[in-house]
Order: C-alpha cells, then structure tokens, then sequence
C-alpha cells in the first residue's frame, strides 16, 4: 500500500467521521425540536383550555367561545401530527369539530364570577394576557388571518376596560354598604380617572357618567360626615363654656 493511498485513506476515514458527527448533530436536534415543539403545543392547549373553563361568565361571549375552540383545534391537529396513533388527540378534535360546526350557537356556560377583589381582578387580567398571546402566535402561524387577529386585541382591550369598570364599581358599593364612603369616594375616583384616560372615551360615555354619579353621592357622604351636627356638643365645647364661665366669675370678682 503506497503512502498516497494511506493519505487518502485518512482523509476519507476522517470525512466519513465528520459527516457522521453532522448527522447525528442533526438527528439530535430534530429529536430536540419536536419534543420542545410537543412541549409548546401542549402548554399552549391548556392555556386555551383554561380561558375557555374559567373566564367569567359576564365577559364570555359565543364569539370568543369559538374563538377558543378554532385554537384549540389547530393546536391539537399539530399535536395529532406528531403522534399520529394519539386516540386522546383524536377523541378531542372530534369534539372539537362538533362544537365549531354550532357556530355562534355554541353553548357558553361559564358563570358570574363578581369582580369584588384586587387579586380576582388581577386574575382575570392574567387570563386575558394570556389569550392575547395566544392570538399573536395563532396570528404568526397563519392560524387566524391578520385583521381578525387585530380585531380580537381591540377586543381584549375593551373586556379589560370593562374589568376595571366592575371592578371599582364593585369596590366602591361595599364601601357605600359597610358606611365608609371615604373608601367609596377613592374607588369611583379611580374609575373615573381610568376611563377618562382611555382613547377612546366616548365608547364609555354611559359608564364614564355612572361613576360620575356615585362618584358625587359618596363625596356627599363624605362631606355629611365632617360636619357636626347643631346640637351636638362635644368635650371642646364643654370646656370653651367652662372657660366662658370661670372668666365672667374673675371679672364680677374683680371689678
């Protein structure tokens, strides 16, 4: 064996190697890619999953409840896609299909839930951040058309508007109910200054004008509470009668 054909034997064994490496480089990244894209479709089905069973029931609508099921349903096709012999993945998007063929007669039986505290409000908030990304992805992957796609985050702007308008409304009435109208007055206050910092004010004109109205019945209130009544004596003016008093004696006295 000459040296040249050893040479040529060590630069072929050494590409053989190389493409070898690649090759497994790449099977291993594949292999990565599809379980990170498994892990994304699921994380994303649940979030769906989640809005569509506990989004109150005052702000679910039929469109948005469809909304949810077009989602769920191209999300669980992917998932199907990957794992082809997944009867769950199939039982579901059968159901799924079914519902979406209701159209806006799809069923929503999500309940009232009042909006009475911080931490519920700001729960509700998260569920709507999280369908705000859910359409931005779909809008990505092609899944929802770019208009429609805009048109739900105007929806989720003004579902949060309405949010914060439960919200201090609800606020403000316990307050008024548990006779504090000092709390009462701060909550309408907020909601007042909220919606009149949004763009577009004249959409919540209606709204705007009821916390307008409260608003001036707890500040009313407010004001009753500070001013003593006609009758009323308390121990400073008991003592400025006393004062009054001693000092007509010193002077009778004196004089």
């Amino acid at each position: 064996m000459t040296p040249l054909l050893i040479t040529l034997l060590i630069v072929a064994g050494i590409a053989l190697l190389i493409v070898i490496g690649y090759l497994n480089n790449v099977v291993e990244n594949s292999k990565l890619e599809r379980a990170r894209l498994k892990l994304d479709l699921a994380d994303r089905v649940r979030r769906c999953g989640e809005i569509t069973e506990t989004f109150p029931g005052q702000f679910m609508t039929a469109p948005l409840k469809l909304l949810l099921a077009r989602l769920e349903l191209n999300l669980t096709q992917r998932q199907l896609a990957l794992d082809k012999h997944n009867a769950v993945f199939k039982a579901r998007i059968a159901e799924l299909e079914e519902l979406i063929a209701q159209g806006e007669r799809i069923p929503v039986n999500n309940p009232p839930c009042p909006i009475q505290t911080e931490a519920k409000a700001k729960d509700v908030r998260f569920l709507l951040e999280a369908l705000h990304t859910q359409i931005v992805k779909a809008t990505q992957d092609n899944v929802l058309p770019s208009a429609e796609g805009k048109q739900w985050v105007r929806e989720i702007r003004h579902i949060l508007v309405l949010l914060h308008i439960e919200f201090f409304n609800n606020l403000g009435q316990q307050a008024l109910q548990q006779e504090q109208p000092g709390q009462a007055r701060l909550a309408f206050e907020r909601g007042v200054q909220y919606l009149r910092k949004q763009p577009e004010p004249k959409q919540y004109e209606e709204q705007l004008t009821y916390l307008e109205k409260l608003l001036a019945r707890a500040n009313a209130q407010v004001m009753d509470q500070m001013e003593p009544a006609e009758n009323e004596q308390n121990e400073l003016t008991e003592g400025l009668k006393t004062d009054e008093d001693e000092t007509w004696k010193k002077r009778v006295i004196y004089d």
